[in-house]
């Protein structure tokens, strides 16, 4: 399960506030709505994220396995819980559509938002 973490939340790339469900449409986070968060990790595998507007997530790991939790914003920052486990992960907001990260493992990764769900 952390594998899948850390490959979801590999992008966790957002936030500010308290909730993206109460983000407004200058919120960093706009663009990841609809959209899926591609992270790359450094051995080439992709891990993809999708956030949706109440504070829910959807995962794929680099590994193939699937995840799903809840999302929120503090500060400059989105955190990510993932279900059943008693941790989250939170990680800076994006600052565009493509920038650098670190992962939940601590690797470093390249993180994009792709236009729709792949």
């Amino acid at each position: 399960m952390r594998r899948a973490i850390a490959i979801l939340l590999l992008s966790a790339t957002l936030a500010a506030g308290a909730s993206l469900a109460h983000a407004d449409a200058t919120s960093p986070l706009e663009q990841a709505f609809g959209n899926t968060i591609v992270s790359t990790y450094p051995d080439g595998r992709k891990a993809e994220l999708y956030l949706d507007r109440g504070g829910s997530y959807t995962a794929k790991g680099r590994r193939g396995d699937a995840s799903s939790g809840t999302w929120k914003v503090k500060g400059s920052k989105v955190c990510l819980k993932p279900n059943g486990e008693p941790f989250s992960f939170c990680t800076p907001l994006p600052s565009g559509s493509s920038w650098t990260a670190k992962a939940v493992t601590g690797e470093t990764i390249q993180v994009t938002i792709v236009t729709g769900r792949v």
